[in-house]
Order: structure tokens, then C-alpha cells, then sequence
């Protein structure tokens, strides 16, 4: 291509007889519910061909199906298309699949064994008349002159989700993975606008709860000799394809772990004070689990800072204590815009407590714990309240608060005797 927009209706040839035969949505702004587009998105789809027939990876969204089928009938029949490969069964991916059914019912689906389920839910009926095959990395189709062959990257960012590999060419049909919401009709990456705006965002919001899948995924990518990445959103990545992979790799590494030994755990404080009761547990707290090797132990009052930066570094911590007064029978709104803000990473395991000064019933510490537990934290450790100011013995129970999250954190608490009369 010469650098111009793609104004027919025709399929575009990526090399290899491998066409794009996509749709450009320029007029999307929101994606999901969740995620902005400052320029609309591409629903990507691919054709490949080979001696022995036609096989198409990935459709779109169903409001856009007659530009895929006029660019998909501009280089071949249906009586040529023998597989459909589907990476990733989100309706933006899947929305033509019924109609493309219909149009070529002889085909053979391939997909993971996590999408089965998932292609009954969007066919609703006639799935058990369809030759479908199940696959995972090491698999492969034979189209005479050429393998299209699969790569098992779950969670990026559904369970189903896969790449398809094209070895003769080095082209990676990547789904979801490398892609953003960014729609320029110049299609390449050489050719279209400045995107790493889109395509950090996009990690940010699609891939980022999902790092240790990431990296694994990393793991069978980086060794393939690629010459391209064409993914299921966004530019086709053809100009210095392995940069890309490395910036994944470099955003998917956590940073802190490079400054803290291998043994070491991570704990942050956050907390919010009304008149300074909360502020002076937070501090004995602090002063209790740093008494305990093998922890470092940061403390911040969330009344001084921005809530993106704690949110990178809640991600790479270890426990985390969310300090707040009760006000009003609830807890302050910055701890709730900062656990709100959690649902873009990984926080299933981690540690979790919380304390807090009150007035009258002191309700922010079991709200906050039971949000805690549906972001899938830890929390070994009953909240630690205090009504109003706090005594020098609730300030020593606070230090001991403090000591016994640490421990727990390290592995060196006591062993819990469990009275079985509790759990009744």
C-alpha cells in the first residue's frame, strides 16, 4: 500500500495471500461500557489462503457484517472456505459468525476447549450440527502449501482466548493481544497516526488485570522468528513488529521487584483522618509492622496525592491496610474511589486489613473488609476500630495490629486455634 485510506470495499492484502477483511467503526467512543475511543475502533478479520482452501480467522461485530462479507467476496467464494478459526468469542469478534454459517455450512470450527461452552451461549441452537475441533498450542490445520497453527493464550483477556500462528509467512494472527481501539483507514502501522496513546490505554484496561497470563503468552511469542502482529483491534503491526511484544513484556514485569529482595514483602498503609485519630493509628500500625523483618512498610495519607500512581503501586505490593473514620455510617469517598479504581489489576490473593476511628456504630470497617473480600483479598485479620480518640492501650493494640498483619504477611504469625463454636 501506498499510504492511502481505504475507501472501497475490497479486501487488503497483507502478503502471503493473507487479506485483511475487516470493518472500520470511526464513530465508537465508548468501548464495553469502560473504555474510551477517541477515534473509534477496527474490528479485524482475516482470510488466508492456501492450495488446498480458504480459512478465515476471526469475523466482526454483527452491525458491521456486510462490509466484512463484500470484502470477504472480493477474493474468494464461499465453496473455497474450508476453516473458520475463531481466537476470541466476543461479539465484536463473532457477530458475522451466523450469517457466515449460513453462507458456508460446510466449513470446520476450530477454537479453544475454554470456548465451547461460549459458542453454544452465541449460537443458542444447531451447534451440535456443526464440525467443530478443539485446540491448543501445537495444533495446526493443513491448507496444502501452508499450517495455520494455534498458540493457547487464555485470559487475554477471556478464558477462550488464542493466537493463530502462520510459520511459512512469520505472521501472527494475535486477537485481542497487541491490539487497541484506534481506527485509521491507512490500516499499518508505518502509515496510520501516532496510536501509543491507544494501544498503552488499551493494555491498561484489557490486559493489565491479566500480567502472569501476559507473560506466559510472552513465553511462546518471543522465541517465533514473526516478520508481523495483526491483531483483532487497531493498526496491523508490520514495521518493528518485536517492539511491541518488548513493550508488553516491559509493562507485564513488575518494576518494585527489581529494588526489593527476592524474599522481601511489600506492605502500604493508605488512610484518611477527619481530626487526626485515624492518622495517629496509622502511625502505630506502621511502628507494629516494621518490627517485623522482611518487610518493607510504606504510609500514605490519601488526602495528599493523586489516586492513579497508588493504584501501580497496590499492584505490586504484597498486603495492603486501608485506614478510614466512619463518617455519616460510611467510609470517607477516597478509600472507595481507590478500591473502585482496583478492578483494572490483579489483586486476587493479596492481603487485606483495615482500621479505622468512629463516632457512634463504626460500619467503614465492615464495608470495607466485605469489599476486600469480593476483590478476592485476604483478610486474616479482624478490623481494628477505636471510637473516637484512641487510648495509649488502643494505641499499643494498634501496634500489635500492625505486628500481626506483618506476620501473617511473612509467614511468621503463630499458628490459629480454631474454636469450632465460632463457625456456628
Amino acid at each position: 500500500m501506498d499510504g492511502a485510506a481505504i475507501t472501497d470495499l475490497n479486501a487488503v492484502s497483507i502478503g502471503h495471500d493473507v487479506y485483511w477483511v475487516g470493518a472500520f467503526d470511526p464513530n465508537l467512543r465508548t468501548f464495553d461500557l469502560i473504555l474510551k475511543t477517541a477515534n473509534g475502533t477496527s474490528y479485524n478479520s482475516y482470510l488466508v489462503r492456501g492450495e488446498d482452501g480458504v480459512c478465515i480467522v476471526d469475523t466482526v461485530k454483527k452491525e458491521f457484517q456486510d462490509t466484512f462479507f463484500a470484502r470477504l467476496e472480493s477474493v474468494c467464494d464461499y465453496s473455497e472456505i474450508k476453516y473458520i478459526v475463531l481466537n476470541h468469542m466476543e461479539p465484536d469478534h463473532t457477530g458475522a459468525l451466523p450469517e457466515l454459517l449460513k453462507r458456508a455450512p460446510h466449513v470446520k470450527v476450530y477454537l479453544s476447549f475454554q470456548a465451547q461452552n461460549m459458542l453454544k451461549g452465541l449460537l443458542k441452537e444447531g451447534v451440535e450440527d456443526l464440525d467443530v475441533t478443539t485446540v491448543t498450542t501445537g495444533d495446526f490445520i493443513d491448507l496444502g502449501n501452508r499450517d495455520v497453527a494455534f498458540l493457547n493464550t487464555p485470559f487475554l483477556h477471556w478464558p477462550d482466548t488464542q493466537c493463530t500462528w502462520l510459520p511459512e509467512c512469520g505472521y501472527l494472527l494475535s486477537g485481542d493481544l497487541f491490539g487497541c481501539h484506534f481506527c485509521d483507514t491507512r490500516l499499518f502501522n508505518d502509515l496510520v497516526g501516532d496510536f501509543r496513546f491507544s494501544f498503552e490505554y488499551y493494555y491498561a484496561h484489557i490486559m493489565r488485570p491479566f500480567k502472569h497470563h501476559v507473560l506466559q503468552a510472552l513465553d511462546l511469542i518471543e522465541p517465533l522468528d514473526f516478520k508481523l502482529i495483526a491483531p483483532a483491534h487497531g493498526p496491523i503491526l508490520r514495521e518493528h513488529p518485536r517492539e511491541y511484544v518488548r513493550r508488553y513484556h516491559s509493562l507485564s514485569v513488575p518494576r518494585m521487584r527489581k529494588e526489593t529482595k527476592v524474599s522481601e514483602k511489600t506492605l502500604l498503609i493508605f488512610y484518611m483522618s477527619a481530626y487526626g485519630s485515624t492518622a495517629e493509628m496509622a502511625r502505630e500500625i506502621h511502628a507494629g509492622a516494621e518490627g517485623v523483618p522482611g518487610v518493607r512498610i510504606s504510609l500514605y495519607d490519601l488526602e495528599g496525592g493523586e489516586l492513579k500512581p497508588f493504584v501501580d503501586l497496590i499492584e505490586e505490593a504484597d498486603g495492603l491496610i486501608f485506614g478510614s473514620p466512619t463518617i455519616n455510617g460510611d467510609a470517607v469517598k477516597p478509600i472507595w474511589d481507590l478500591l473502585s479504581s482496583l478492578c483494572s489489576i490483579h489483586t486476587q490473593g493479596k492481603l487485606g486489613a483495615v482500621f479505622g476511628s468512629y463516632g457512634w456504630t463504626g460500619e467503614a470497617i465492615a464495608m470495607i473488609e466485605d469489599r476486600l473480600r469480593g476483590l478476592k483479598f485476604r483478610v486474616p485479620v479482624p478490623g481494628k476500630k477505636v471510637k473516637l480518640i484512641p487510648t495509649d492501650e488502643e494505641l499499643e493494640e494498634c501496634r500489635a495490629f500492625g505486628r500481626e498483619i506483618a506476620e501473617n504477611l511473612t509467614g511468621t504469625n503463630a499458628p490459629k486455634v480454631i474454636d469450632f463454636s465460632d463457625l456456628l
